[in-house]
């Protein structure tokens, strides 16, 4: 039997159901769905993965999308026996710490940028809960308080922290992805929640999900303009 009439059909019900494997798989054969089911799968964690690094919305969707072309064009190396998120995340930090030393003007190893000292004095949060408005308006203030105290962390501890708190990946998964041991991971977690707490107090968990969101129009727009750029360079098979 010709094994390629029981492939499944390139189309969005299909890619939306399939494992990251399969989707490596029909990615490969340049299927469009594929390409776009991965990102839309993977979009908010590389997103944040950046922003934690770049501090910038604007120049994060941008590195995230020359970390999806560059994921694009190595697909046919990734292992099998590796997660995609946590391949994803490597290739998305290293531009992002690639866009600071390009900033900077010296080369940043991946540990090493964390080591960088922030220069944002934090402003100690005061404001009383309980006169915070209410419903979604009290959530959206929440939340942008909540960004900016982790804006406002050490470089040392900020990644790690959205990574753990923000993403939940595990320690392993963060310890492999950034390439620093698991005991320092742990150790770097925890004091960034102790420096958090410090201002937030029990807000902190209340909001953690909702951090650093990437969905709607803005995850819309960066899977359209990066699917365009990966057809223009041949990656993906044209419509």
């Amino acid at each position: 039997m010709d094994t390629a009439s029981i492939q499944p059909a390139d189309t969005a019900e299909s890619a939306t159901a399939a494992s990251d494997t399969e989707l490596i798989a029909r990615a490969i054969a340049g299927k469009r769905h594929a390409f776009e089911a991965i990102m839309r799968r993977h979009n908010q964690l590389l997103f944040r993965t950046a922003r934690s690094i770049l501090k910038s919305d604007p120049e994060a969707e941008e590195a995230v999308q020359e970390a999806y072309l560059q994921a694009w064009r190595a697909l046919a190396t990734f292992r099998a026996d590796a997660r995609l998120s946590t391949w994803l995340v490597r290739i998305v930090a290293n531009e992002a710490l690639g866009r600071l030393r390009r900033k900077h003007g010296e080369v940043i190893p991946l540990d090493a940028a964390m080591l960088i000292p922030d220069p944002d004095v934090q402003a100690r949060f005061t404001a009383d809960p309980s006169q915070q408005p209410e419903g979604k308006a009290m959530r959206d203030e929440l939340r942008k308080i909540l960004e900016e105290r982790i804006d406002g962390l050490p470089d040392i501890y900020r990644t790690v922290f959205v990574l753990r708190a923000v993403q939940e990946l595990s320690v392993e998964e963060v310890a492999h992805a950034l390439q620093i041991p698991e005991p320092t991971v742990r150790t770097r977690f925890f004091r960034a929640r102790s420096l958090l707490r410090e201002g937030l107090a029990s807000d902190i968990d209340g909001t953690m999900g909702h951090a650093f969101s990437f969905d709607g129009e803005r995850c819309d727009r960066l899977v359209e303009h990066t699917l365009r750029r990966a057809t223009h360079e041949g990656l993906i098979n044209a419509a």
